[in-house]
């Protein structure tokens, strides 16, 4: 069996090393706090905050009453971060999301055009159905997703780190929706899907929703400390072999290439691009990290595979027909992608 080495200069130091061990309790904490007033959804919750320390964006696709806007809002209290909720419509406008110029009095007596923040302005926004707006005021988000910046009447405005969006979305209801071009749903990270709970666990939420009030939950973090161990995420190691294996991963999405296997070209009309390539690595550094290793494994690539590649592989008719879904295509890829540790 070939031994796997990282190099010298890539290895973490003795301070990485504690921070890690410091981040796998805090971790343990949030999960904790949020099981107060969160019932099950403990891969949910990991990969919230895979996102969060990762410094990607999440979409949650879920049916309504599966409490994604209550995990989203518990999130944000429990790491002490600004949150804001939009509830977007077909008659939202762009403006209602960046900001916009009012006129006001100034103490001179003058009238000076004054810059109104919009909601975006904070550190986790939930961007609640976002297919229920039109391409236009979902595109208003682009650039806050991917710049961490709004431009608005020719201003251009930074937003403050960390920055998280977290947008929604109703997989059964889709009369009088906008579905997300692929280029938006690009920057998103993952793709989170919620399933119904268990029949204990909806016991438990009927036990815990119908009686008194939801209790407070303690602050655990502050955003210069969630700042920090973003950084360290990016400083854990990653063998070659891992690098190798994320890329033959993607490319094998990538229908008609020499990568792509026979059984995927009539599936699939478009694969996944290098943005998830970039995806999986971070995705797995954040993961690797949040459960106390100093150092990113194979089975840390595997499972965050889905929630990155499903929602960037575009299935054909045919296997809509065939009733054949991205998630299971990206399951059977990586059962069948070999690791290479030559």
């Amino acid at each position: 069996m070939a031994q796997i080495t990282t190099e010298p200069e890539a290895r973490l130091s003795d301070h990485d090393v504690e921070a890690i061990d410091r981040l796998r309790l805090m971790y343990d904490r949030l999960r904790a706090e949020l099981g107060r007033v969160i019932v099950g959804q403990h891969e949910v919750i990991e990969r919230l905050a895979i996102c969060l320390f990762g410094r990607g964006h999440a979409l949650l696709m879920g049916v309504p009453g599966l409490a994604k806007t209550l995990l989203v809002s518990k999130l944000a209290e429990t790491m002490s971060l600004k949150f804001s909720r939009i509830q977007f419509t077909p008659d939202l406008m762009p403006m209602d999301i960046t900001g916009t110029d009012i006129l006001q009095d100034t103490e001179t007596g003058r009238r000076e055009f004054h810059f109104v923040h919009g909601p975006v302005f904070a550190n986790i926004v939930l961007a609640d159905e976002i297919n229920r707006a039109p391409p236009k005021t979902q595109a208003a988000l682009l650039e806050a997703m991917q710049e961490f910046r709004v431009t608005a009447l020719g201003k251009t405005f930074n937003l403050s780190t960390p920055f998280l969006v977290l947008a929604t979305q109703n997989p059964v209801e889709q009369e009088g929706t906008y579905p997300l071009p692929e280029a938006q749903l690009d920057r998103f990270m993952f793709l989170i899907e919620l399933t119904y709970p268990s029949e204990s666990e909806e016991i438990e939420i009927a036990r815990t929703t119908t009686g008194g009030e939801l209790p407070a939950l303690d602050h655990l973090m502050t955003g210069e400390e969630i700042l920090r161990y973003q950084a360290l995420v990016r400083r854990v190691p990653v063998p070659e072999h891992i690098y190798r294996y994320a890329a033959r991963l993607v490319r094998c999405t990538r229908p008609h290439t020499k990568d792509a296997p026979d059984w995927l070209n009539p599936l699939v009309s478009w694969g996944a691009g290098p943005r998830a390539v970039q995806n999986l690595i971070l995705g797995a550094k954040a993961r690797a990290a949040l459960l106390g290793s100093y150092m990113v494994r194979l089975e840390d690539i595997q499972e965050v595979a889905a929630p990155v590649l499903t929602h960037r592989v575009i299935t054909t008719f045919a296997a809509q027909a065939e009733r054949i879904g991205a998630k299971e295509i990206v399951r059977r890829l990586i059962a069948e992608t070999d690791v290479d540790v030559s």
